[in-house]
């Protein structure tokens, strides 16, 4: 287990002149683990393996485990749809109306795959001492889009803020507990994706997503642990909203101009992003990717507290010889500084 104080990580990348990697991309240690997605996401074991090979291969600033945006929800009774060789899905709806919400009982820590995916957290924490190990959970907006369906939760957010917010209320309480549980883990910070408040106006991002992603920030941020909030969406002007939640850092997807985001945040806020996971990641080639990565690292030369990422979770099966390429981009960038 790496013992670190991560505002002092914070600040040791705020204060270096290189840039440091710290892509989304767990999926990619199949190709060093030769098993399925199906095993990935089922065995703590695999999931594990899959996070120690590339933190072995790959000079990541810190270890992270799978974006998986079903178990949650599963956790909660959802249906998930799995595949060998395709990540989870979630079928259907769970919710309907407001009586399930009152009838809908917070899950514990000891149902369905929650217990695999702490297990991964506690074996990469044990195993991997050379750099932070970050665990990953959905953002209670997004959870409950997922409970209720996304665009019936977002007209209940309108018709129905009472109910709205009861269920968010429900899903709060069990991150707060989920993130508890990832931290006595032993990790060293959660990465909390909330992509579906992407969709919303300043205003009800504020009170809908922000305002409970800042009761999970209290709760477990501090010297040992320290949260990374991500929103793939269009956020430009949601940045006053995230930055109010009180996270360590903020990551970014490629729905944004990177340069439209740095500005508006404090610079003792750590800021990753931004590089296209499918069409950069998954479908572009090594010199694309060489361009891109250069591109997006001089445009942001100026701001020392950024990092450079992937946009989400970098897709399977992306090609290998792409990763080396981002890879390499930043170290022929580092050398020249």
């Amino acid at each position: 287990m790496m013992k670190t104080n991560m505002q002092d990580w914070v600040s040791r990348i705020l204060d270096q002149k290189e840039r440091v990697a710290l892509p989304i991309m767990t999926y990619l240690g199949l190709d060093f683990t030769k098993k399925s997605i199906h095993d990935l996401v089922t065995n703590g074991d695999e999931h594990f393996n899959c996070i120690k090979a590339l933190a072995d291969y790959y000079p990541s600033a810190a270890a992270v485990s799978v974006m998986d945006l079903s178990i949650e929800a599963e956790a909660f009774g959802a249906d998930i749809i799995f595949s060998k060789d395709d990540v989870p899905t979630i079928k259907g709806r769970l919710i309907k109306d407001n009586a399930e919400i009152i009838d809908l009982a917070i899950p514990k820590l000891d149902i369905r795959r929650i217990p695999e995916y702490l297990k991964a957290s506690s074996l990469a924490s044990s195993h991997i001492t050379n750099k932070p190990v970050f665990s990953g959970m959905i953002g209670p907006f997004s959870l409950a889009g997922r409970l209720f369906d996304i665009s019936e939760f977002m007209m209940n957010v309108l018709m129905d803020p009472v109910s709205s917010h009861a269920l968010l209320r429900k899903c709060t309480d069990f991150l707060k507990i989920y993130a508890k549980a990832y931290k006595d883990s032993g990790a060293n910070g959660l990465i909390i994706a909330e992509p579906a408040a992407g969709l919303l106006s300043f205003e009800t991002c504020h009170e809908f997503s922000s305002l409970y992603i800042k009761e999970i920030v209290d709760f477990v941020q501090d010297d040992s642990f320290i949260v990374i909030l991500h929103n793939c969406g269009n956020t430009v002007e949601l940045v006053p909203t995230m930055v109010y939640t009180g996270a360590a850092g903020f990551h970014f997807g490629n729905a944004v101009n990177i340069t439209d985001i740095l500005p508006r945040m404090p610079e003792d806020r750590l800021v990753g992003g931004n590089i296209d996971p499918s069409g950069i990641f998954r479908a572009g080639n090594p010199d694309l990717m060489r361009k891109v990565v250069t591109d997006l690292l001089n445009n942001t030369k100026s701001f020392k507290n950024f990092f450079l990422s992937s946009g989400c979770d970098v897709p399977p099966n992306t090609p290998k010889q792409n990763v080396d390429a981002f890879y390499e981009a930043l170290a022929d960038f580092n050398s020249k500084i």
